[in-house]
């Protein structure tokens, strides 16, 4: 089929539904995102960027402008939040560049996000449309179309759903699983450079682990700022997203840390806070001419730090398979699927396996430490070859096989 030929509807402008619709325009298609807000943006502070994100924001053509929002860090470290001991660390140095072809970075959600809005704001075949919450969709003879809460239509070929974690489109299509909550709260916070105490200002992603809880830390914003992330388990599943919180109940949450984890947390006077949940996996994203991309496919807990970077991988297979199908945007769809479907959902289940690592107590503990004290940096590059090494354009086994 000719460029610009498959007319395209993404419900959703976050990173997946912006990096959706830059694939769909570089496979020659016009392409109508909806966001629901009434402007462009993204909640939030932090986020890590792995090579393989690198390496499908350079397929989608803002790789660059990508980096030039980035802080690149040395390593990234794990501590002990009990003794205050440091357990181990990952240099992501020449030697990591070098191995994946890419950096491993730091950068601030809202940053990424303006890159990809920057990028399909100048693109033609691109349309941006706010106020506009997707609440159903039907196939129809020629393609499929939305409906949206205020009632408009929007026709095309096909529907590509972008709209997270509690993505309409994906409860319609599944006929409504459950999203399944950790019992995980985050709480989110952002210090100047000059409130972080300076023997913690590292340039590095840190993880302190402590018994049901732990806490990040890295620099954003070329070193003006820094990233505070406060993670504990609890039976509360009411907590919403983005709704404030308070310092008397993180400090509650981080009551057997030690001194220099809680001199940090008493530093921030406004924290955000949101329940962490994802969903089990499952065997199809597809129905019709409509497809899911990113968390509304394979929700994951910030774990693993590849939330938005499996979304860019999502953008960049879909991309693929529509400017190879010969037409056939439900062959397009299926090869989508099944290319992608492992390699994501072992990022999901793999989060939650590191979840129980980070917040391990009392013996399980010390078997942590002791395991992860004992790994070089050779043995956490081998340990992520098939992460780190992937374009978004291979399938799992493929990856397996090298």
């Amino acid at each position: 089929m000719s460029k610009t030929t498959f007319k395209m509807v993404v419900a959703g402008g976050g990173i997946g539904g912006l990096s959706a619709a830059m694939g769909l325009a570089k496979a020659g298609c016009q392409v109508t995102v909806l966001e629901q807000a009434s402007a462009f943006g993204e909640i939030g502070a932090g986020i890590q960027i792995g090579p393989n994100a690198f390496h499908a924001m350079d397929y989608l053509g803002v790789g660059e402008a990508g980096r030039s929002k980035a802080v690149y860090i040395d390593k990234l470290v794990l501590m002990d939040a009990v003794s205050g001991d440091h357990i181990s660390d990952m240099p992501v140095g020449e030697d990591f560049r070098s191995r994946f072809g890419n950096p491993y970075a730091v950068v601030h959600r809202a940053d990424l996000h303006g890159v990809l809005h920057d990028a399909c704001k100048a693109n033609e075949n691109i349309t941006l449309v706010n106020n506009q919450r997707v609440v159903s969709y039907e196939n129809t003879a020629n393609g499929a179309k939305v409906t949206t809460e205020s009632g408009e239509v929007y026709e095309g070929d096909a529907v590509i759903g972008c709209d997270g974690v509690r993505s309409m489109i994906r409860q319609q299509l599944t006929g409504g699983d459950e999203l399944r909550l950790s019992g995980h709260v985050a709480y989110r916070a952002v210090l100047q450079l000059d409130q972080m105490p300076e023997d913690m200002r590292w340039n590095a992603a840190a993880l302190w682990g402590g018994p049901k809880c732990h806490m990040v830390h890295y620099p954003l914003q070329g070193w003006k700022t820094f990233n505070l992330v406060a993670t504990f388990q609890t039976d509360v599943s009411n907590v919403g997203s983005n709704e404030p919180g308070t310092r008397e109940e993180i400090l509650s949450r981080f009551g057997n840390v030690c001194d220099r984890v809680r001199k940090v947390l008493e530093i921030p006077t406004e924290w955000r806070r949101w329940v962490l949940g994802d969903r089990d996996p499952i065997e199809n994203w597809t129905d019709g001419n409509v497809t899911l991309l990113g968390d509304a496919a394979h929700p994951t807990h910030q774990y693993f730090a590849q939330g938005a970077c499996m979304a860019l991988e999502d953008s960049v297979c879909l991309s693929d398979k529509i400017q190879h199908c010969g037409g056939d945007l439900n062959k397009a769809f299926q090869q989508y699927q099944d290319e992608r479907i492992v390699r994501a959902y072992r990022v999901v289940l793999s989060s939650r396996m590191l979840g129980k690592m980070y917040h391990a107590q009392g013996v399980e503990r010390l078997i942590r430490n002791s395991v992860m004290a004992a790994k070089k940096p050779e043995d956490y590059y081998h340990s992520l070859d098939w992460l780190y090494g992937g374009t978004g354009l291979m399938s799992a086994a493929a990856q397996a096989a090298e």
